[in-house]
């Protein structure tokens, strides 16, 4: 069942950066549709903003497991074990 849940979450992640980077590049296309060049810039800013949001989100989870916010010392207990 734990197997099930991992393979659920990283479908889910998958999933949703190709929604995200969709979004962004037909984002970037429109207000980039009367330059020649149009689909390359828009899918230039597309990756990189996959490739950055990926980093920040990254750093943001680990600095949200740093702090413990919110959490019971119970529950803190379990996580430093």
């Amino acid at each position: 069942m734990k197997d099930r849940s991992r393979l659920r979450h990283l479908a889910k992640t998958i999933t949703w950066r190709v929604i995200a980077s969709l979004t962004t590049f037909l984002l970037a296309y429109f207000f980039f549709r009367h330059d020649k060049s149009a689909i390359e810039k828009a899918s230039g800013v597309a990756v990189a903003e996959a490739a950055i949001k990926m980093v920040l989100y990254y750093l943001h989870e680990r600095a949200w497991y740093k702090a413990n916010l919110g959490l019971e010392k119970e529950k803190r207990k379990s996580l430093k074990e």
